[in-house]
């Protein structure tokens, strides 16, 4: 039987991880002067941040349950994420261009 103490631990890593992805596109949103280069960024790098950050809650922590496949492992704790944090910045978030007062860059 799942403790409830580890489900609400898998439910604070994941809140975790959708924030990391929305950080980490909205960094990637703000330097990258190309459309594309930060959706190339984040479908690449913030994967890999996601998965060792699950190996280090879901291995050396122990956090987390056991969801029966690696595949279900990788949806729930990478590709959900992922998905949330990456349409967080991009619906809700207002863009870099419509920011008038930012500073000037060197």
């Amino acid at each position: 039987m799942v403790s409830v103490v580890n489900l609400a631990l898998m439910g604070v890593v994941l809140v975790l991880h959708t924030l990391i992805a929305a950080v980490m596109t909205r960094f990637f949103r703000l330097r990258l002067k190309t459309q594309w280069g930060y959706i190339l960024y984040a479908l690449f790098l913030i994967p890999l941040v996601l998965f060792v950050s699950t190996l280090v809650f879901s291995g050396v922590l122990g956090i987390g349950v056991n969801l029966g496949s690696a595949a279900a492992a990788f949806g729930v704790m990478i590709g959900m994420p992922l998905v949330l944090g990456f349409t967080i910045d991009t619906l809700y978030v207002p863009p870099p261009e419509e920011f008038e007062n930012l500073p000037e860059s060197r």
